[in-house]
C-alpha cells in the first residue's frame, strides 16, 4: 500500500474507532438503562482520541475529523489538495462504523447522534466555542509545542473529555461533522445536521486565527 492510500486508511479506521467506541458507549447507555453515565460517556469519548491519536498521529496526523483537517488546511500546516480526500475517508469511516452499531443493536434508535437541547441559536453557539478549545489545544499540541503522539493523545483527549463533560447534555458536544454524519445518516435523522458541519468548522477556523495572535512569535524548546 502507497504512504498515500495509508494515510487515508488511518482517517478512516481513526474515524471508524472514534464514532464505534464513543457513539457505541451512548448506545450501550441508553439500552442498559443508564449503567454508562453521560460522565462515562465522555471519558469514553476522551479515551478514544487519545488512542487513536497515539495508534494513527505518526501515520496521517490523525486528524479523525473534517473540521480539523479544514483547520490545519486554513493554518497552512496542510495540503489544500488533501483536504477533500481526507474528509471523504473521515465521513466514510463515520457511516460505516454507525452502520456497524445499527447492524449490531437494530433496537437502537438514534445511534448516538447529537441533538441539541432547545433552540438551535445556543446550540450553534456552543459547539463554535467548544471547537474552539479543541482546536485551539490541538494546535498548541501539533504546532507549538510539538508534541510526541502519546503526549498529544493525553492532552487532546483530556480536551475532548473535557468538553464533552459539560457540553454533551446541550449540544452532544459534537466538534466533529464526521461524528455526527455517520450517526445522523444511518438513523434517518439529518434535520440538525447543518448545524454539525457548520459550528464545528467555524469554530476551528476561529481557533486558527486566535493562535496566530496568541502563539504569534513564540519559541517553544
Amino acid at each position: 500500500m502507497s504512504e498515500y492510500l495509508r494515510r487515508l486508511a488511518a482517517e478512516f479506521l481513526g474515524t471508524y474507532g472514534l464514532v464505534f467506541a464513543g457513539c457505541g458507549a451512548v448506545v450501550a447507555n441508553d439500552l442498559s438503562g443508564g449503567a454508562v453515565t453521560h460522565l462515562g460517556i465522555s471519558i469514553v469519548f476522551g479515551a478514544i482520541v487519545m488512542m487513536m491519536v497515539v495508534a494513527f498521529g505518526p501515520i496521517s496526523g490523525a486528524h479523525i475529523n473534517p473540521a480539523v483537517t479544514i483547520a490545519f488546511c486554513a493554518a497552512q500546516e496542510f495540503a489544500p489538495r488533501e483536504v477533500v480526500p481526507f474528509v471523504i475517508a473521515q465521513c466514510l469511516g463515520a457511516l460505516a462504523s454507525a452502520a456497524t452499531l445499527q447492524g449490531l443493536y437494530p433496537e437502537t434508535t438514534t445511534l448516538g447522534a447529537t441533538l441539541p437541547i432547545g433552540d438551535v441559536g445556543p446550540a450553534f453557539a456552543m459547539e463554535v466555542l467548544l471547537t474552539t478549545i479543541l482546536m485551539f489545544v490541538i494546535l498548541a499540541c501539533a504546532v507549538g509545542h510539538k508534541l510526541t503522539s502519546f503526549a498529544a493523545g493525553l492532552t487532546i483527549g483530556g480536551t475532548v473529555a473535557l468538553c464533552a463533560a459539560f457540553g454533551g447534555p446541550l449540544t452532544g458536544a459534537s466538534m466533529n461533522p464526521a461524528r455526527s454524519l455517520g450517526p445522523a445518516v444511518v438513523s434517518g435523522d439529518v434535520s440538525v445536521l447543518w448545524l454539525y458541519w457548520l459550528a464545528p468548522t467555524a469554530g476551528a477556523l476561529l481557533a486558527v486565527g486566535l493562535y496566530r495572535v496568541v502563539w504569534a512569535g513564540t519559541s517553544v524548546d
